[in-house]
Formats: structure tokens, C-alpha cells, sequence
């Protein structure tokens, strides 16, 4: 009798992993830089805001600028009433 069971093993190997792609980034569209008369209009108009919290200040100076930054011709005053 053969004590060899070597031919009678299963060998595991263990399979490599699964790489997956990594996920594709959109390209966002690139936006113009708001000019130096828009950001002092946005801060005197962030100094006006006294009754609004922290946070909701960052919100608000956030969306102001999305939309500014969109249209040079925009103003503070008038991406307020857009979003209001």
C-alpha cells in the first residue's frame, strides 16, 4: 500500500480577488470666476444677513455664489431673489 495520498488531494488555492474598475468621475462643467465687483457686492450683502445662524449664513453665501458665478452680470441682490 501507497501512503502517498498527494494525488488523491484537493488543493485550494485561494483565487485572487476581483479588482473592480474604479469609478468613473464626471467632469464637471468648468465655472467662471466671479469678478471683483461680485465679491464685494456678496459681502456687503452677507454683512446685512445678522439673523441668520452660522450654517444657514454658509447655505445662503453658497447658493448666492452658485448662481453669481454662473452669470457675470448677476448680482447679490438679484441671486437672492432667485433663490428666495
Amino acid at each position: 500500500m501507497n501512503n502517498d495520498n498527494s494525488e488523491n488531494q484537493i488543493i485550494d488555492t485561494p483565487a485572487a480577488p476581483e479588482t473592480t474598475p474604479a469609478p468613473v468621475k464626471k467632469a464637471r462643467k468648468p465655472s467662471a470666476k466671479m469678478t471683483d465687483k461680485q465679491k464685494a457686492d456678496l459681502k456687503k450683502h452677507m454683512d446685512k444677513m445678522t439673523d441668520m445662524s452660522v450654517s444657514e449664513k454658509k447655505s445662503h453665501r453658497m447658493k448666492l455664489m452658485g448662481k453669481m458665478r454662473k452669470d457675470p452680470k448677476m448680482t447679490a441682490t438679484k441671486a437672492h431673489k432667485l433663490i428666495s
